[in-house]
C-alpha cells in the first residue's frame, strides 16, 4: 500500500472532532484511506442499495446498528442522514465516532453547512502526489508522467493510463453528473469538457466558451460549479493586491490531473504530446496543481493565486503565506532563457518582493543575484 500523507491530518482531525468528513474526486483512494487509519470501525458503502434502503427508510435504526461509530462511504447519497448525525454529535463526547466520505463535495458540502457546522472536521484527498509515489512508479520523462497522471488504479491495479482514464471521463458523465445536476444533453456537456481541456493553464472566458459550447453564460458556470465540486477542475484566482490597477481578474482553469486533459485532447504517447500546442500549459497545470495538492493533503487552505496585467505581464504563481508573497515561475523547457526572468523583475519591481523561484525541467540548480532561485520542479517539490 502507498503511505497517503493525508493519514496524518485525517487522524488528527478524529482526535479533535466528533465527526470527519472527507471528499475528493472519485477513484483518489478515500476508501482505501479510512479503511486503512479507522480499522476497528464498521464499513458502510451507500452506494450499496440494500445498505442505502436501510439508511433512507430507517434512518434511526440504521444508525443504532452502529452505535459505536462507522465509516459511511458516499453518506451524501442519503441526505437525512445528516440531522441525525447532528443529534448524535450533540450528545456523544467521543471523538471520530463517525467518519463520513464522498465523491460529491457539492451536496456533501451542502448538507454539512445546513446540519454539522461547527461539529465536523473536513478534509479533501486528492489523487497520489509526486512525492508520495516511489521512485520506481515514477516514469522518468515528464512528458510520460503528464499522459500516466496520478490517480490511484494506474499504479495500484497497474491499469494503462490510455485505456482507464477514458472510461473514467464516460464514468463521471453518466454518473455523477446526472446525479448532481439532471443534464439532458450529455453530448454538448462532453463537448464543454473538450473546450476546457484545450483551455487549460488559461484565463477562463465564459462568453467565449457560451459561443463555442452552444449554451448561455449561467449554464457554463452551472457546468464549471458542477466540475469543480467533483474535483475535475480548480479554478487558481488572481492575487487580490493590485501594485497595479489595470491586472486582470479572471481565474485561471486548471484540471487536477493532466491525463484527464490528454485524454480528452486525443494526445495518446509522449511523441504526440512533445508536439502538442498546450504541451507547456500541461506542464504548468501539472506543477500548479501538484502544489494544490501539498496544501490539501496538509489539510490547509490553498493558498495559491496568479497574477497578469492587461499589458501582458504574467506571474504563473504566488503562494501568499500571510501577507508574505513568493512568485513562481514555471518553464517546460529544460534550458534556462534570460527571457524566462523578465516577469519576475518586472513584478518584483512593482511589489518590492526580493525572492523568487524558476522552476523548470531542466536539471541545473542557479541563485541568481536578481534573487531568483532556479530548480528543477521535482527537486522544488521534494524539499
Amino acid at each position: 500500500m502507498i503511505k497517503r500523507i493525508a493519514e496524518k491530518k485525517l487522524s488528527q482531525l478524529a482526535r479533535t472532532f466528533k465527526l470527519v468528513g472527507l471528499t475528493g474526486p472519485r477513484q483518489s483512494g478515500k476508501t482505501t484511506l479510512v479503511k486503512q487509519v479507522f480499522r476497528d470501525k464498521p464499513y458502510v458503502s451507500l452506494e450499496n442499495p440494500d445498505a442505502r434502503r436501510f439508511a433512507m427508510e430507517d434512518t434511526r435504526g440504521f444508525l443504532e446498528t452502529y452505535a459505536k461509530g462507522a465509516v459511511l462511504d458516499e453518506v451524501q447519497r442519503v441526505p437525512d442522514l445528516f440531522s441525525y448525525l447532528q443529534e448524535i454529535a450533540d450528545n456523544s463526547r467521543q471523538k471520530g465516532l463517525f467518519i463520513l466520505t464522498g465523491s460529491n463535495n457539492f451536496q456533501l458540502q451542502q448538507s454539512i453547512s445546513q446540519s454539522l457546522a461547527g461539529r465536523i472536521g473536513s478534509m479533501v484527498l486528492p489523487p497520489f502526489s509526486l512525492v508520495e509515489l516511489k521512485p520506481s512508479m515514477i516514469p522518468a520523462s515528464d512528458d510520460e508522467l503528464m499522459l500516466k497522471g496520478f490517480y490511484p488504479p494506474v499504479y495500484d491495479q497497474k491499469i494503462p493510463s490510455q485505456d482507464w482514464y477514458p472510461n473514467y471521463i464516460r464514468t463521471y458523465i453518466e454518473k455523477d453528473v446526472r446525479q448532481i445536476k439532471n443534464i439532458s444533453d450529455l453530448i454538448t456537456f462532453e463537448r464543454f469538457m473538450l473546450l476546457l481541456a484545450g483551455r487549460c493553464g488559461q484565463e477562463l472566458n465564459m462568453s467565449a466558451l457560451s459561443v463555442e459550447s452552444g449554451v448561455d453564460v449561467k449554464t457554463i458556470q452551472s457546468w464549471l460549479g458542477i466540475l469543480e465540486s467533483s474535483y475535475i477542475v480548480y479554478l487558481l484566482k488572481p492575487h487580490s493586491n493590485n501594485f497595479k490597477k489595470t491586472v486582470v481578474k479572471r481565474p485561471k482553469v486548471y484540471f487536477y490531473d493532466t491525463a484527464l486533459v490528454c485524454s480528452l485532447l486525443s494526445i495518446h504517447n509522449a511523441l504526440q504530446l512533445q508536439s502538442h500546442p498546450t504541451r507547456g500549459a500541461l506542464f504548468e497545470n501539472m506543477v500548479v496543481t501538484e502544489l494544490v495538492k501539498q496544501r490539501l493533503n496538509a489539510g490547509k487552505a490553498v493558498n495559491l493565486f496568479y497574477w497578469r496585467d492587461k499589458a501582458g505581464h504574467e506571474i504563473d504563481l504566488i503562494i501568499d503565506n500571510a501577507g508574505k508573497l513568493l512568485p513562481i515561475e514555471i518553464k517546460s523547457g529544460k534550458s534556462i532563457n534570460s527571457d524566462f526572468f523578465k516577469n519576475i523583475d518586472y513584478w518584483c519591481g512593482l511589489s518590492g518582493v526580493v525572492s523568487s523561484n524558476l522552476l523548470y525541467a531542466g536539471n541545473t540548480g542557479q541563485k541568481r543575484s536578481n534573487g531568483t532561485e532556479v530548480m528543477n520542479w521535482r527537486s522544488y517539490l521534494s524539499l
